[in-house]
């Protein structure tokens, strides 16, 4: 049963809503550029990782967003191999900062307790082999680990790979680092710092602290964002919504009737103000990340299409919103050939947005060592001259 919704504190406006969620996601205010990749990660919370890799990869994607056109070199050094971060599952296959590794805790031991890793099961001996391996070797891939196969279909993994996956949702090993993208498996007794390897949270304490994490990189939230940032479900958001920080307000323009929603005290305390980024968002972004949220916030209905068949696609195989004044005003699907960004099929919500257009198409292009943009499907034909000159500016 849902909890009883207490009475809101104030109502919000949709479009200061929008600025708040803006704030809370670093894309509204200058940037904090000495913090830099770790504390955008931090702020987040959660970085979705995806295999895809167009203009680059998708965690990449997310501090470029908020930081503009950093080395992507420092991203990755930001990322890998200083175990100041992991892996696990969060929205989904998400990087993490370490600092949050006793708050997953209740997910570690749900998996534990479940004794297999979703429908895989191996022998004890299999998963005993694979520890004993890593606290005599360190460090190891799953090719170190003699467990990789030519195929990563599920169905086919070896006893050891599904044992070293095991071994990660239970906790016993950790990923802090890629090499050529593949996880680079460590003992967590070794890797994780000592004073989070040994803090035992309740598992109302982990829903506690994730709720109260999300609500703030979201800034405000229905329920139904705070379950879907970290993949709680309601038995576990509902108990804790009373006591995790956030505050309860209503947002007027989120639907016929204003809709109840969580804050956080923070966001609430100055009204949201600053300069908006102009950027390309990886569809994998959390601030775009649950179409419902989007759509909600936004207007905006987005979905990822890599995976529907080319002729039924619609924007493009990995369109890319376009954030512009704090609003989402267009799509380009992007590639890449040689040195030259191509923007295979752009959307835009009129000429207006022509220079922001521009403007985030030449700001990529430079991040990833192109010299050079081509345009080549316009949903409006008529705006090709102005676009094409104001690129050639």
């Amino acid at each position: 049963m849902t909890a009883a919704l207490p009475t809101p504190i104030t109502t919000l406006g949709a479009d200061e809503a929008r600025r708040i969620a803006l704030r809370a996601q670093g894309l509204l205010g200058a940037p904090d550029r000495r913090a830099g990749v770790r504390g955008v990660l931090r702020r987040l919370g959660a970085v979705q990782l995806d295999t895809i890799s167009v203009l680059a990869r998708s965690h990449e994607l997310v501090p470029y967003a908020r930081l503009g056109a950093i080395g992507r070199p420092a991203v990755e050094h930001a990322y890998w191999g200083s175990e100041t971060t992991f892996e696990y599952w969060s929205h989904a296959a998400c990087l993490l900062p370490v600092e949050e590794w006793p708050l997953f805790a209740f997910r570690r031991r749900a998996y534990r307790d479940r004794g297999r890793l979703w429908s895989h099961q191996v022998s004890p001996e299999a998963y005993r082999a694979v520890l004993d391996r890593l606290r005599a070797e360190g460090p190891l891939t799953s090719t170190g680990l003699g467990g990789a196969k030519r195929t990563a279909e599920w169905w086919d993994w070896s006893d050891t790979k599904i044992a070293v996956e095991r071994a990660l949702a239970f906790g016993d090993v950790v990923c802090t680092e890629r090499r050529g993208w593949k996880r680079v498996y460590e003992l967590a007794e070794q890797a994780v710092p000592a004073e989070l390897y040994q803090q035992e949270l309740t598992d109302r304490e982990c829903l506690e602290r994730l709720v109260r994490q999300a609500g703030q990189a979201l800034g405000v939230a229905t329920r139904a964002d705070l379950m879907d940032y970290h993949r709680l479900r309601a038995d576990q958001v509902d108990p804790v919504l009373a006591d995790c920080g956030l505050l309860p307000v209503a947002v007027a323009g989120w639907g016929p009737e204003p809709v109840a929603a969580w804050a956080d005290p923070a966001a609430l305390a100055s009204e949201p103000r600053g300069r908006h980024r102009t950027t390309l968002l990886s569809p994998f972004d959390s601030l775009i990340w649950d179409r419902a949220r989007t759509e909600r916030i936004f207007g905006m209905s987005h979905r990822l299409e890599a995976y529907t068949p080319r002729h039924k696609r619609v924007h493009g195989y990995f369109a890319m919103p376009l954030l512009a004044g704090g609003r989402l005003v267009g799509r380009v699907d992007p590639a890449r050939e040689g040195r030259t960004l191509v923007a295979r099929q752009v959307s835009l919500a009129g000429s207006r947005q022509l220079p922001a257009l521009a403007q985030a198409l030449r700001e990529a292009a430079g991040w990833v060592g192109c010299d050079a943009v081509r345009v080549e499907a316009l949903d409006d034909p008529a705006l090709r001259p102005a676009l094409e000159k104001l690129l050639a500016d």
